[in-house]
């Protein structure tokens, strides 16, 4: 391919923590990979992946300054480092690993968190990243109805509203496992939307696919992966079998994060 590719949602871990990380992670899916640094960069190349976006998930307040210092250690030629925030800590101390570390913007989990969107601490966070960074949200089920509740389509439509100056990208094209409702709520919205959809987004109909993503605009539509709980050389074989014209193929997979994200290509 004569543009950079990057794939916008892997997940890589410090080699001593990545077998039991990738060990607690949600379902039962086929893993492509053990979730290491060189595993993730083995994969990219064999992939066609240029660059990835390396998302790191703090489960606790405690966590979130070791997660930022991990992701700003990746080489940036490869990896482009999102870090974590947590609700319980201040904007000012959220915002200070970011920084530090030189990072994009933050992965946001409120399944593994332990927060709804709408928790008025990550309210705060979100107000002091308008303008900074970008912000990748998981939205959709995850297992158990409990944790499902906090983040649903409708709660991402709601910060979408009240965040307009937020770079914000919803996962799994607006709503995983909920698609009926991320259409009716989040498509045609002015947020990106990524492609990630475990085990493959190849399990949607593709017709349905181009026309979510067309109705979206697809200047506002990501190709990622969620490695290693997918391949991503079949993902880009799905986006690129979809019968897209050429540019906006190659918008998806790698042009609109490298102009979101203002990336040397």
């Amino acid at each position: 391919m004569d543009f950079m590719v990057i794939d916008g949602h892997v997940h890589v871990w410090p080699d001593k923590v990545a077998a039991s990380a990738l060990a607690g992670a949600a379902d039962d899916f086929e893993r492509y990979g053990d979730g290491t640094v060189a595993s993730a960069i083995a994969t990219m190349d064999r992939a066609g992946v240029d660059r990835c976006i390396s998302l790191g998930v703090a489960p606790a307040a405690s966590y979130v300054s070791a997660v930022d210092d991990f992701a700003g250690s990746l080489d940036p030629d490869r990896f482009i480092g999102f870090g974590s925030v947590h609700a319980d800590l201040s904007p000012e101390e959220n915002i200070a690993g970011l920084r530090r570390n030189g990072l994009k913007g933050a992965k946001i989990h409120p399944l593994y968190q332990g927060y709804p969107l709408d928790d008025p601490g990550l309210r705060a966070t979100l107000d002091a990243l308008q303008g900074e960074f970008a912000v990748i949200v998981h939205v959709g089920e995850g297992d158990s109805p409990e944790s499902n509740s906090r983040c649903t389509p409708a709660m991402m439509r709601t910060l979408i509203r009240d965040f307009p100056r937020l770079d914000v990208i919803a996962c799994h094209l607006g709503g995983y496992r909920l698609l009926d409702e991320a259409e009716e709520m989040i498509i045609g919205l002015p947020v990106y939307v990524d492609t990630s959809w475990p085990p493959g987004v190849g399990e949607l109909d593709p017709s349905r696919l181009r026309s979510l993503i067309e109705r979206h605009g697809p200047e506002r539509v990501v190709f990622a992966s969620d490695w290693p709980m997918a391949d991503p050389g079949r993902e880009i074989a799905t986006i690129e079998g979809l019968g897209l014209s050429a540019c906006d193929t190659q918008a998806i997979l790698g042009g609109n994060l490298e102009r979101l994200l203002r990336l040397e290509a």
